[in-house]
């Protein structure tokens, strides 16, 4: 015998699952893109995701709502582990009216994020939407700032990931801008606060999509993405990897994962990787690569402000922050955008417990009116601040310069760090030789027959005395200068050294960082 309710709740799901129906799911394939719940399917581990909210529909009934409901309206949340690790989605349907936020849409989005904070795990968003649905004027408006409002309680509480995976404009692009991290997919994923058409009305710009929103244009030039992958598997596969170097929540550790790559490894091509032309620049990522476990290094930010690398790696099996100076672009020099990549970096790992490993060779901050009049000041003062305030294990590496008000910057002894070596190319100075003897021998070099040569001479006296780190061990601001090639066990033994340290800042409300 037939039990009608059963049959009524499968007609139900079987209603639900098929989205705005067949024509829209092959009209979102033909844009080269997948559905919500394959992108659910591909992201989380099989047969582990529990669907919350399948039947929500929307209460609206001007402009002929009434008439066009749909089970889940326009996103699907629920939660589910990803390797294992419970986590929470939602994945916006660009099939159920184009994804547009209702009340009851955003009412599901707000009520996974508020169980990721009860239970402290990650909240990733796949955002597929059209933006807010005009039929329900402000209501809607007001569900965008319900998710604000969340978005800001869970900063630095739980891991937050967005993925943008279709169109996001107007008030829908704050809520990825606020979570941790943003991944992009070239060719269909879309950010901007005004569209085209808008800008060539007011500014009388004539651009494209791409050019104004795309993948590449906010992973190289605003920043706003901080990965731009080829397509949507490869976009929910950097996701997992990227969840697999973080913890659940702000009072977990670390991942740990065994390795087979030895500890006491050590490395003998870094021995020569510093040129002896202090000029010349070199790849800091082959540093990296060599120094982390089997070379595996997750670059965050890869195309945007690339004098500064950031991402994440391990050492002995525990998951690291790096941040790096990049002689291979600019010199290595710190700019605005390269303080506000590593300003935004640091926190994220002192919030979330993850230990930073520094590599320095900076000869200091970018010069010029155009650096000067952005800012340069303020916003080189956020990288300083993140790391002032920073209370997680901090080791620094001085592989070649580090001179100036950058050396400070860049978790020098001063600002607590913890473990400071430097290699034997290191030069610690206030400024560069040749800059250093234009000002402190002007007058007696002016005073030479030949002004070159005794340039020439009074450099050569400068480096030999000034451009080493033997004066900064003398001091105690280099805890050990240590051979290149030991870099990574002595990485790995300071880590284990600091695994309980003890951090902590005056109390207050919230510091206030020079935004």
């Amino acid at each position: 015998m037939k039990n009608k309710r059963i049959e009524g709740l499968l007609a139900l799901r079987k209603e639900a699952l098929l989205g705005g129906g067949a024509k829209r799911v092959e009209d979102q394939h033909k844009k080269g893109k997948l559905t919500a719940r394959e992108r659910i399917d591909l992201l989380m581990d099989e047969g582990s995701f529990e669907e919350i909210g399948m039947f929500v529909q929307h209460r609206s009934a001007d402009f002929g709502l009434d008439k066009q409901k749909f089970p889940g309206d326009g996103v699907i949340t629920g939660r589910g582990t990803i390797s294992g690790r419970p986590v929470v989605v939602f994945s916006q349907d660009f099939t159920v009216f184009g994804g547009s936020l209702s009340e009851a849409h955003a009412e599901k989005i707000c009520r996974i994020m508020e169980l990721a904070l009860k239970l402290g795990v990650p909240i990733i968003g796949l955002n597929d939407s059209g933006g807010a649905r005009i039929q329900e004027g402000v209501v809607s408006l007001g569900g965008y700032a319900e998710i604000f409002l969340r978005n800001t309680l869970a900063s630095g509480v739980v891991p937050q990931i967005s993925a943008v995976l279709g169109p996001c404009a107007g008030g829908a692009v704050y809520s990825p801008a606020i979570t941790d991290f943003v991944f992009m997919v070239k060719g269909t994923s879309h950010m901007f606060v005004t569209g085209p058409n808008v800008v060539k009305t007011v500014t009388h710009e004539d651009v494209s999509f791409e050019d104004l929103g795309g993948a590449l244009a906010h992973a190289s030039k605003s920043g706003v993405a901080h990965f731009a992958m080829e397509n949507e598997v490869e976009c929910l596969e950097g996701i997992k990897k990227l969840l697999s170097y973080v913890p659940q929540n702000n009072i977990d550790d670390v991942p740990l994962v065994s390795t087979d790559d030895d500890v006491k490894r050590e490395e003998i091509d870094l021995d020569d990787i510093v040129p002896e032309n202090p000029n010349k620049p070199y790849d800091i990522k082959t540093v990296i690569r060599k120094v982390v476990d089997n070379g595996d290094f997750l670059e965050v930010h890869e195309l945007y402000a690339q004098n500064l690398i950031v991402g994440f790696g391990r050492l002995g099996g525990r998951s690291v922050g790096i941040v790096a100076n990049q002689p291979s672009v600019l010199a290595g020099v710190l700019d605005i955008e390269s303080s506000l990549k590593g300003a935004r970096f640091v926190r994220f790992c002192d919030a979330f417990n993850i230990p930073l490993i520094v590599f320095e060779d900076v000869p200091g901050f970018l010069p010029g009116t155009d650096q000067e009049w952005r800012g340069i000041i303020k916003h080189g003062a956020k990288l300083l601040y993140a790391f002032c305030e920073a209370t997680v294990p901090r080791i620094t590496v001085i592989t070649r310069k580090a001179y100036g008000g950058a050396y400070d910057v860049m978790n020098s002894k001063h600002i607590r760090g913890d473990v400071n070596y430097a290699w034997p190319s290191a030069e610690i100075a206030v400024m560069g030789p040749k800059g250093a003897v234009e000002i402190i021998f002007r007058k007696e070099i002016e005073k030479s027959g030949d002004k070159e040569k005794a340039l020439e001479e009074k450099v050569g006296e400068y480096r030999e005395k000034f451009a080493n780190p033997y004066i900064a061990a003398e001091r105690g601001y280099i805890d050990e200068v240590i051979i290149p090639h030991e870099t990574r066990p002595k990485l790995i033994r300071a880590l284990s050294f600091l695994e309980n340290k003890v951090g902590a800042n005056p109390k207050k409300k919230h510091g206030n960082i020079p935004l």
